[in-house]
């Protein structure tokens, strides 16, 4: 066909013939491609367009949860699990949140905390915390400064511990304790070798109301330091002078008040001479007059008390608890004048006294019926003394008779048919006994400790 009889139009974009169903060549076929979006025209800046800087979306909060959360506890609540926590567990709850913070450092949930500190370069708000949390007392781990930092941080102390602070010198606590010190009751100074008399003056003047304090190894203590003592803590409850090896009959008579430097009664109830080894019966005779307020008194590797000595304590309405470990010249002798005097005393310790036998158990047996411990270790007794003491002590909890090798299976039937309250039982070092002899002890009700070794308990 002749091309001259198309009509032909020209337009932008190529040829279109008004024939029908006819295409050109150059004309290519539309194809409908909705998801190819066509590309913009290439745009020409004099100037780089502005940045636009798009926040981010705040994400939406997730909904709360279900049931009761902890984060929902009123901080009272939060108050009393804190209180429950070990000491270091608190601190570690106050680092969570403030809220916990806030609960955790309430003063109630430090209540009876002792803090445990070494006094090195301490943060100025170390002080300042232990105030906010109500902590009143305080351990000295060690000390490298001096202790008034801890004096004046701390002004309302209950109890300081500085036992084993062997660099505390004299001079050291002249200048710590330079204020009244009215709040202080406790005061641990065991094994504070340096100090003398010197420092009991100061304490002394300082501390009126102390009610505690612990000498314990300090050998350098005299007798002219329990009668500073005595002239001043007229409220002390405790005192221990273990192995202060100067004191002698004179200083206990300072304490209960028999002469005329010192004539008053101090309220004491404990007494620990362990290791005394000056004191002698005249020491006992002054305690039973001038401490009648004594209900525990500790008297162990004191080898100059004799038999004699214990006729004054027998006198003592309200003791209750005697230790006699090691004192060599206690017999069954002794045991007969403690319990003449009709003593209510509910714990007795006559351990490696090579003197005691079956006669003291006897005696013990027809006059100590109040006894709820009785420790006869080392001790020269047989079944048949054991056959007494569980006839009578029925209330008997605690009986220490370890390493006592006349003991048989005979012995420990008594003991299992009597003595049904009997809690705890050593028998270290009972070579004679058989596992049926065990089996009756063990079947004892309220039975929870069987001793039968030195360091494994069962």
């Amino acid at each position: 066909m002749d091309d001259s009889h198309l009509m032909l139009t020209e337009i932008p974009g190529g040829l279109i013939s008004h024939q029908p169903h006819h295409l050109p060549r150059y004309a290519p076929y539309h194809l409908h491609q909705p998801h190819l979006q066509p590309a913009p025209a290439p745009q020409l800046y004099l100037h780089p367009p502005p940045r636009i800087v798009q926040r981010p979306k705040t994400p939406i909060p997730s909904p709360p949860p279900e049931g009761t959360h902890i984060g929902h506890l009123y901080p009272e609540l939060l108050t009393m699990i804190f209180a429950k926590l070990s000491v270091r567990d608190r601190g570690r709850v106050a680092q969570v949140c403030t809220a916990w913070r806030d609960a955790a450092y309430s003063k109630s949930v430090w209540k009876g905390v002792e803090a445990s500190l070494h006094i090195r370069r301490p943060p100025a708000s170390l002080f300042n915390s232990l105030v906010r949390r109500g902590i009143r007392k305080i351990q000295v781990l060690s000390l490298r400064r001096t202790l008034k930092e801890v004096i004046t941080g701390v002004p309302n102390l209950e109890s300081l511990n500085l036992s084993g602070c062997y660099n505390i010198t004299d001079n050291n606590l002249y200048q710590s304790f330079c204020m009244d010190m009215q709040h202080l009751k406790v005061l641990d100074l065991s094994l504070c070798k340096q100090i003398t008399d010197t420092s009991l003056g100061r304490i002394g003047s300082q501390m009126k109301n102390l009610e505690v304090l612990e000498l314990g190894g300090c050998s350098n203590i005299t007798n002219t330091g329990l009668m500073l003592i005595a002239w001043s803590l007229k409220k002390l409850k405790r005192l221990n002078l273990r192995s202060c090896w100067h004191i002698s009959d004179q200083g206990i008579g300072h304490l209960a008040g028999v002469g005329p430097e010192t004539e008053h009664t101090l309220p004491l109830e404990y007494l620990g001479l362990q290791d005394c080894q000056r004191l002698s019966d005249e020491a006992l005779k002054y305690i039973a007059q001038g401490l009648p307020f004594l209900r525990s008194i500790n008297l162990s590797f004191c080898v100059s008390v004799t038999d004699s000595g214990l006729k004054y304590l027998a006198k003592m309405p309200k003791l209750e608890e005697l230790n006699l470990r090691a004192c060599d010249n206690i017999s069954d002798i002794g045991m007969a004048y403690l319990t003449e005097g009709g003593s209510s005393i509910f714990s007795l310790d006559v351990s490696f006294c090579d003197k005691i036998g079956d006669q003291a158990l006897i005696h013990i047996s027809q006059g100590l019926f109040h006894l709820r411990s009785l420790s006869l270790n080392a001790s020269c007794i047989t079944d048949d003394g054991l056959d007494r003491i569980a006839k009578s002590l029925h209330d008997l909890e605690t009986l220490n008779i370890g390493q006592c090798n006349r003991i048989s299976d005979k012995g420990l039937k008594a003991l299992a048919d009597n003595l049904q309250n009997l809690k705890a039982i050593d028998l270290y070092g009972c070579t004679r006994l058989s596992a049926q002899g065990l089996e009756l002890i063990m079947k004892l009700p309220k039975l929870e400790t069987l001793n039968l070794g030195l360091w494994h308990v069962r």
